[in-house]
């Protein structure tokens, strides 16, 4: 797969929200031009008049000579050799359905930090059953990564997992940066998972801040959640992985703490008494720790792992369970 994906390789990225406008920022730094699909047509006529994206990540001004922006996913697919995906995983297959190029010769690097919800994989399993691509033709990046923060420049460990080093290698040449620093992983299994069930934890933290419990409690919910995700890694599909890297806690740790976390906001909304209804419509990102939550559910009945505080939250946002009544009783099984 190396001689395929090589340094003068087309790279183009899909989706239009705040981590897609990052990851084209990111790009820029080192490819001479980048395809971008947006669906929006007010976002690609305010990017063509004003070079910004008037939705996310409004202050990264780009140089619109270098950007090929189309409405058409064909197009931008056609033109590149590797296919960044960053929608939200809920809207991934709808984004996806339009697109009758084929991706048999593209290598796909997924962006996506969730799970393909009607079908309880995640999103490099669907390329593969879907689209007939082998593991070695699909990645991962991911990473405590606000787009916020990158937005702002600020230092940001990202994390290239590929099948093959090399394959990894050439693709970290790609997206590092005076502000990026790129790490590099063979665990594709664990980086998606990983990414998956921060999301849920983070909505955990968030409803117990919603509740009004503090830093003390939130630093046990954070802990014992970085103990049950490794629990379900070591049961579903043991491999040597260092739970401790930035890719695994790092980003767990991010997306509870961080202000800009929407999964953390998402569950505070629900602690301070919001249904799950209203806090979708006054979100205006979304948060896919909900949809995560369903998902582990439902494939943890395949494994059977101890699963606590995930299962909290399914209850609380699926079961209308009591957020004080469910938190007070998870408080009892932390260690």
């Amino acid at each position: 797969m190396a001689g395929k994906v090589h340094q003068k390789a087309r790279c183009a990225v899909i989706g239009s929200g705040s981590w897609a406008t990052a990851l084209v920022k990111i790009l820029l730094e080192n490819e001479s031009r980048v395809g971008w699909y947006i669906r929006e047509a007010e976002i690609r006529e305010n990017l063509a008049t004003n070079g910004t994206n008037p939705t996310y990540l409004t202050d990264v001004h780009f140089p619109i000579d270098r950007l090929s922006i189309w409405g058409d996913i064909d197009r931008v697919v056609e033109e590149a050799e590797i296919i960044v995906l960053a929608v939200p995983s809920a809207f991934l297959k709808a984004t996806l359905e339009p697109l009758t190029v084929s991706l048999r010769d593209k290598f796909i690097l997924s962006a996506v930090k969730g799970i393909i919800t009607d079908e309880y994989i995640t999103v490099a399993e669907y390329i593969n059953r879907a689209y007939g691509l082998p593991f070695d033709q699909i990645g991962i990046v991911s990473g405590p990564s606000h787009a916020e923060e990158v937005a702002l420049e600020r230092l940001t460990y990202l994390t290239v997992v590929c099948k093959e080093l090399e394959v990894s290698w050439i693709i970290g040449e790609k997206i590092q940066a005076p502000y990026i620093h790129v790490v590099y992983s063979t665990d594709i299994y664990g980086t998606e998972y990983a990414t998956v069930l921060k999301n849920i934890y983070a909505v955990a933290v968030g409803i117990c801040h919603g509740l009004g419990y503090g830093d003390n409690f939130t630093a046990v919910m954070i802990s014992n959640s970085a103990l049950e995700m490794e629990r379900f890694m070591c049961e579903t599909y043991p491999a040597e992985r260092n739970m401790n890297a930035s890719v695994y806690l790092g980003d767990l740790l991010v997306t509870c703490y961080s202000q800009f976390s929407r999964n953390r906001t998402f569950g505070s909304m629900i602690g301070k008494g919001y249904s799950v209804k209203s806090t979708m419509v006054e979100m205006t990102m979304v948060a896919e720790g909900y949809y995560s939550a369903a998902c582990i559910r439902q494939i943890n009945k395949q494994y059977g792992v101890r699963m606590p505080i995930a299962d909290a939250v399914y209850n609380i946002l699926y079961e209308m369970a009591s957020p004080r009544k469910t938190i007070k009783n998870l408080a009892n099984e932390l260690i």
